[in-house]
């Protein structure tokens, strides 16, 4: 497979110190100096466009990297040439760092909506380490956050219902977006209820069948990709 071009800075990026998601996406010990030479050496490419690859499986790994608003989709291939959705990344979350072992990505990350990316340029990060003493301690932080989400889908794969997988996979969503300020319970999904299934490990019909069954039961209002979710209780104890 070809690696995606690297698409050229188009824009003045907003300073990391102004940013609305820093707090996501940066260790939080950065400050002053510190901040501004991280500030200096992020990389702004110019927004991935929906179904635009940031990599692809192989390309070799040379930065990470930090959405600044949009959401993406992380897959790879099964060994009969399927694709397995091995994640959904949204703003203030950051990409890559599956790769940093062997130098190489060992998934595809494509844009589900029109996507902006910060990238963080990796030997420059771990040089600015020498010079801010809690950047390993946070990078750390940043790192085990993303073990813990993958440890709990794989919980959540193994013992549960069709329906408590739904449910849990609604409480993920809701509570990442209200980290990120979201003011009411509205979840506004950009992948598919196919993408959401492949995730899941369950037909979209099933995906389908479910939501509609919470919205009868008054859980749930849904138009299309809008889920506004009405009983966050009842929801939370379904998710279990």
């Amino acid at each position: 497979m070809n690696s995606p071009k690297t698409n050229v800075k188009h824009k003045v990026r907003p300073a990391c110190e102004s940013c609305g998601v820093r707090a996501l996406c940066l260790p939080v010990s950065l400050d002053g100096k510190a901040l501004s030479l991280m500030d200096g050496l992020i990389k702004t490419r110019a927004p991935l466009k929906k179904g635009e690859y940031l990599f692809r499986t192989g390309d070799k790994f040379k930065s990470l990297y930090a959405i600044q608003y949009g959401s993406m989709k992380s897959y790879g291939l099964t060994v009969d040439g399927k694709e397995q959705v091995t994640g959904f990344h949204l703003t203030g979350e950051v990409l890559g760092m599956d790769a940093i072992d062997e130098d190489e990505h060992h998934c595809n990350a494509v844009a589900l909506e029109e996507t902006e990316i910060c990238e963080l340029p990796f030997t420059a990060l771990e040089n600015l380490q020498s010079e801010t003493p809690g950047l390993q301690h946070d990078l750390n932080r940043i790192m085990s956050r993303e073990i813990r989400r993958d440890h709990h889908m794989l919980l959540m794969l193994g013992s549960t219902t069709v329906e408590q997988r739904i449910g849990r996979f609604l409480i993920n969503l809701y509570e990442r977006m209200q980290k990120r300020g979201a003011a009411d319970n509205t979840l506004n999904l950009s992948m598919t209820r196919q993408d959401i299934g492949n995730y899941l490990g369950m037909a979209f019909e099933t995906v389908s069948r479910q939501l509609a069954h919470m919205q009868d039961e008054g859980i749930l209002e849904i138009k299309n990709r809008t889920i506004h979710i009405l009983d966050i209780q009842r929801l939370e104890i379904i998710a279990g």
